[in-house]
């Protein structure tokens, strides 16, 4: 089907302020720098994706995804025209990771993916169970995790004061799941106010309360923190070495006595099989953004539930509507997911792409989407306006 061929591809290097700073071991922000990717097809259709670079987390910058055209992603994009649902999803999950010296690149292709795949369930009228259906993955599909998941708080406050104050302000909204980040000095009080404020739910099992060092530590400063705070009621410890540091992490897993989850050190596939052979896979946390898009994080979940890894879809800081519509879509088809974090939509953007962005609602509900398409519409003109220095298009 020759209107499904590529068209035109734009870029919009985007500037969003926070409403609120968010801070923590690896970062501090005051602006999102979402960058978005439109496809548009021969046939009219154009198709929105989004990613997040963060040099300590993938190695890319926004520069880098700027690029896209000029590498093997571009290349990709010329010979993209599936004459079928089928052969489109094909393509996309096709998609190169690598550029021509080795280095990968999943937060550009996790842009490209998803406006790719977005043009695609629109041109053909498909959903998301059509996805899944077409990937193989036995056991996903509607309503996947949708019925019970509620959206995290995340805590990324400086000093215990205004944590507590963030805290506070969450749960008087309903939400009961919590994350703090820690690695930085005083996280220790920060903790102990937070598990303090929370203990009757967290022992009548009507809350959790998990920490992120963003990996902070070295393995002794690890097995420091844990000798002073591994007694207070943790959910889950996240990323406490840096990536690379995988071989140590048995060392912290005996000293610990709930799983340990794992973010900067899972990105891709080979990361997943390395941390269970390492046996210290206990959780994944799944960031579509940081793990290619949405196709091979839906495939990360699937080895995951395999192996009795448990699951946690993850965020970067800064989303706009359109990668939170892409995480819905995670959780629509993926069973089993016991963390949820995102779709802060205004709660943390001043502005969004969408004339009414997502966000969950009370007590974390999720929010609900169309089931064709990304299930959202992008206002063109708000994103014009969000790009200070305006989109980068290329013709094809």
């Amino acid at each position: 089907m020759t209107s499904a061929v590529v068209r035109q591809i734009r870029l919009y290097p985007l500037r969003i302020p926070l409403r609120q700073r968010v801070v923590h071991a690896a970062a501090e922000r005051h602006v999102a720098e979402p960058v978005v990717v439109a496809v548009e097809l021969g046939n009219g259709v154009t198709g929105y994706g989004e990613t997040l670079p963060r040099p300590y987390v993938t190695g890319e910058s926004v520069e880098g995804v700027l690029e896209l055209g000029s590498g093997p992603l571009g290349a990709a994009l010329l010979s993209f025209h599936p004459p079928s649902f089928p052969d489109a999803l094909e393509a996309i999950e096709a998609l190169p990771w690598r550029d021509a010296e080795g280095r990968c690149f999943p937060a550009a292709r996790c842009a490209l993916e998803l406006a790719l795949l977005d043009a695609a369930l629109r041109s053909f009228r498909r959903g998301m169970d059509d996805v899944v259906r077409w990937m193989g993955l036995p056991g996903f599909g509607g309503p996947g995790s949708l019925g019970r998941i509620r959206f995290s708080g995340v805590l990324a406050a400086a000093g215990a004061e205004a944590a507590l104050r963030q805290l506070r302000l969450m749960y008087w909204g309903g939400l009961r799941h919590f994350k703090l980040k820690v690695g930085e000095p005083g996280d220790h009080d920060r903790l102990g106010r937070a598990a303090a404020y929370l203990r009757r739910a967290i022992e009548h099992r009507g809350a959790t309360l998990r920490v992120d060092a963003n990996g902070a530590w070295s393995k002794d400063q690890a097995i420091d923190w844990l000798a002073v705070s591994g007694d207070l009621p943790i959910a889950a410890l996240e990323q406490p070495l840096p990536r690379g540091a995988e071989d140590q992490l048995p060392v912290i897993r005996d000293l610990f006595a709930g799983p340990i989850m794992h973010d900067e050190s899972l990105i891709t596939e080979e990361d997943a099989r390395r941390l269970i052979e390492l046996g210290v896979a206990d959780f994944f946390n799944i960031r579509i953004s940081k793990c290619g898009g949405l196709l091979p994080s839906l495939r990360l979940a699937a080895l995951a539930r395999r192996e009795n890894v448990g699951i946690q879809l993850g965020c970067m800081v800064g989303e706009t509507s359109i990668l939170s519509a892409a995480a819905v879509r995670f959780l629509q088809v993926c069973p089993g997911v016991r963390w949820a974090e995102g779709c802060f939509g205004s709660y943390l953007l001043s502005s969004d792409v969408v004339a009414r962005g997502l966000r969950f609602g009370y007590a974390g509900r999720p929010p609900r989407l169309p089931d064709s398409g990304s299930g959202i519409e992008v206002d063109a003109q708000r994103l014009e306006q969000l790009c200070p220095a305006g989109p980068i298009v290329m013709n094809l």
